[in-house]
């Protein structure tokens, strides 16, 4: 019978291999296009551009969030009893306690970011404040410290710098066919390489993307699985999580390019396929956490 613990082992040892498997999925795409190309060095300053990208947006990406998510810093005095749940549940985590900023939108949701535990940052919706009971609210927090005591910024910045690297090398590789580079003569077996090259610059970042949501997805079961450990009481956050996804309001302050922080997805309406989801569906959540 599988159990929390078993669950948060079992959503690492996931997470290291689809970032393993990535890894080599971007060294052999890397290969192949250089091949084909015949220079290195628009794969060197692909790799390079993307890096540095991805580097300023890890260091800047709380004030990036926190800037279009229209949230205030919130001081001891403004919302003592918050102040003091999430402290007692950094201590009992072992963590700093983050910055906390409230979002002023009347649909329950919240977030962590920041670039370690250092720099991190929490930001809870007034909606989640007023619908949550002390309990669920505890174990929504508890989740978010888990992203932060996991160093999810961290691996996430490492995903965009790959998802990135993908999408740039792959829009070079298709700029360098339409302006003549696939002209040159055609030698042994580079022709079946040529055909390949172009179906993966075609189809890899479609793939990157789908392996970005796809530990995405596992960071949320781990966290499920951390926060439930922290606060000994998973129901807390089971109940929390039932609150967030059947409130009919969606998000005002939210977007696309900030959807995938939150607890639960902002946006409501049609459901996407679980393939394009950036979270796993509630109803799996809730199995894990009450199983």
């Amino acid at each position: 019978m599988p159990t929390l613990y078993t669950l948060s082992d079992k959503n690492k040892r996931s997470t290291y291999i689809l970032v393993t498997v990535f890894l080599v999925f971007v060294i052999a795409l890397g290969y192949v296009f250089a091949t084909v190309m015949e220079s290195s060095f628009i794969l060197y300053f692909a790799v390079i551009f993307s890096v540095l990208m991805s580097v300023g947006s890890y260091w800047y990406s709380d004030k990036i969030v926190l800037k279009m998510s229209k949230a205030r810093l919130v001081e001891f005095d403004d919302n003592k009893e918050l102040y003091r749940l999430v402290e007692n549940l950094c201590i009992t985590a072992g963590l700093p306690l983050p910055k906390i900023y409230i979002i002023n939108d009347t649909a329950p949701n919240a977030f962590a970011t920041g670039r370690d535990p250092e720099h991190a940052v929490i930001a809870v919706t007034s909606g989640l404040l007023q619908k949550l009971n002390r309990t669920e609210l505890e174990g929504v927090i508890a989740h978010e410290l888990a992203h932060i005591g996991n160093r999810d910024m961290l691996l996430a910045t490492m995903v965009v710098v790959l998802v990135g690297f993908v999408a740039l090398l792959a829009d070079w590789f298709r700029h360098w066919i339409w302006f003549g580079g696939s002209r040159r003569d055609d030698r042994g077996g580079s022709g079946y390489l040529m055909v390949i090259a172009i179906v993966l610059s075609i189809l890899a970042p479609f793939f990157a993307m789908l392996m970005q949501l796809a530990i995405s997805r596992k960071r949320e079961f781990l966290a499920d699985a951390t926060g439930a450990l922290l606060t000994r009481y998973p129901e807390g956050l089971a109940s929390a999580l039932e609150k967030i996804s059947s409130d009919p309001k969606p998000m005002e302050t939210a977007n696309r390019a900030t959807a995938h922080l939150y607890i639960a997805n902002p946006f409501k309406g049609k459901k996407a396929s679980k393939m394009f989801m950036t979270h796993p569906p509630v109803e799996e959540r809730l199995a894990a956490l009450r199983g």
